[in-house]
């Protein structure tokens, strides 16, 4: 038996040559990899740079010490995230939302679709992409027989595929059958509750659910099995009545009505979106992303969208500049022509000083030298970071950040169009819990930079 596998491994180890590399360690060669620099992001070359106050601590807060840091380059939103672009999220999440329905409804009813892939003028054209095995490959086979068709104990129908070349039908008058009706009928509210008499989608039901990667459970197990976690759907509609719920005895029911869906606001931050919600369209976005780069073929997926961490954020704020107090450097809100560098409350009272009563567009004012624009005021933005007085006194020097899952208030960042100019300092710390939504509360995204750059220190 012995003398079988010497004669094994000899005959593994001749079969491996003869490919070119002369028996030589020459490594084994990847996919073709290219640095692609993501739609809307500017990089922000990594470097060390004093975090913290580097003036008196007006307000005596006492929680932002100079510290020296380190963070690696990265590319961040040149603008917080838009109405536009978050409704993209809402958007999709709908049409899942809604295919899953009718392929569910339809799998219930026994309806399927036409042999040929022709159209059969019924719910049965939604029905699950993966209902024939006869068509599938090995693989999806086997994944359908095992995983796929038994789904999970809380999803039945988990990881099934629905059939996205059948477009939805949304005129009423062209639904197909009492299937269809059945089922998008229960998207809408009663219109007893409808908005201004329009038919109105039960936001409620747009739920989006992903795997959350916990890294610390593989650290501390010493391994990488069951470091996901059992995340719950997240409702991903922006809560739009924090117009109201933020300033009692206040008239702010315009904005309530119009701000996140109407076209006039599209280029306007999203407001009213909470940590979590900001969690999941970073997720949204790498799934979005990487859907489209599996089709490329020869191509690696792309590094997640995540949320800046604490010290990424003041970082790219700073714009290079050390020691500045604003994203211009400072000392004053002020330019040499008196007009105001950034949307905020200027004055006791007067939220238009400076141009704007609420929130302005994303791409307003003059952005830093990272070409990041409203790195203070308009939103405050959510970060990664979990907020901790004392946090400058023990975090890393090297990529600082305070990931604690127990800890629900996370930092913000840069002030907003409400706030006075203390809180636009970009050493200024703030924090709200991960849960609460607030009208004057945004984010941005941003991407691990992967290659050879330089770091930003001459």
């Amino acid at each position: 038996m012995k003398k079988f596998l010497v004669l094994s491994a000899a005959l593994a180890l001749l079969t491996s040559c003869g490919k070119g590399d002369k028996g030589e360690v020459v490594g084994v060669k990847g996919k073709k990899w290219f640095s692609e620099k993501p739609f809307g992001m500017t990089l922000i070359p990594g470097g060390a740079f004093i975090m913290g106050k580097s003036d008196d601590d007006i307000a005596n807060v006492q929680d932002a010490p100079t510290k020296t840091v380190t963070v690696p380059s990265f590319y961040m939103d040149e603008t917080e995230i838009t109405n536009s672009e978050y409704r993209q999220f809402v958007e999709w999440v709908k049409d899942s939302t809604i295919r899953t329905r009718l392929a569910v409804k339809a799998d219930e009813d026994g309806a399927k679709p036409a042999a040929g892939g022709k159209n059969t003028g019924s719910i049965g054209d939604f029905a699950f992409a993966d209902i024939d095995p006869a068509k599938m490959t090995a693989y999806d086979k086997y994944m359908y027989e095992n995983y796929y068709s038994v789904g999970t104990d809380d999803d039945p129908y988990a990881n099934r595929k629905t059939n996205k070349k059948v477009k939805l039908i949304k005129e009423t008058s062209k639904y197909p059958d009492a299937a269809y009706v059945e089922v998008m009928d229960s998207m809408y509210l009663p219109e007893s509750e409808s908005f201004n008499g329009l038919k109105t989608m039960d936001v409620s039901k747009l739920k989006f659910k992903y795997n959350q990667v916990d890294l610390n459970k593989a650290v501390k197990k010493k391994g990488r099995k069951n470091f996901y976690e059992d995340a719950k759907p997240i409702e991903i509609y922006p809560d739009t009545t924090v117009w109201i719920k933020d300033f009692a005895y206040s008239y702010n029911e315009p904005m309530h009505n119009s701000y996140f869906w109407h076209q006039a606001y599209g280029d306007y931050p999203v407001v009213g979106v909470s940590w979590d919600q900001a969690k999941a369209f970073c997720a949204w976005r790498t799934l979005y992303k990487n859907s489209y780069v599996k089709k490329q073929k020869g191509r690696d997926q792309v590094n997640s969208f995540r949320l800046p961490t604490e010290a990424e954020w003041e970082y790219a704020a700073r714009g290079g500049i050390e020691s500045g107090t604003y994203p211009w450097g400072g000392p004053y809100a002020k330019n040499d022509r008196g007009c105001f560098l950034a949307n905020f409350k200027p004055m006791r009272g007067d939220y238009a000083a400076d141009g704007a009563l609420y929130t302005v567009e994303a791409k307003s004012f003059e952005p830093n030298d990272f070409n990041l624009y409203n790195m203070a005021g308009n939103v405050a933005e959510w970060t990664d970071s979990s907020y901790d007085a004392g946090a400058y006194e023990f975090i890393s020097t090297m990529s600082p950040n305070v990931s604690d899952k127990a800890n629900q208030r996370k930092v913000i960042r840069g002030g907003s169009w409400k706030d006075v100019g203390f809180f636009l300092q970009v050493s200024t710390r703030d924090f709200e819990y991960k849960d609460s939504a607030r009208s004057y509360i945004g984010f941005r995204t941003v991407q691990d930079f992967m290659g050879t750059q330089k770091t930003g220190n001459k």
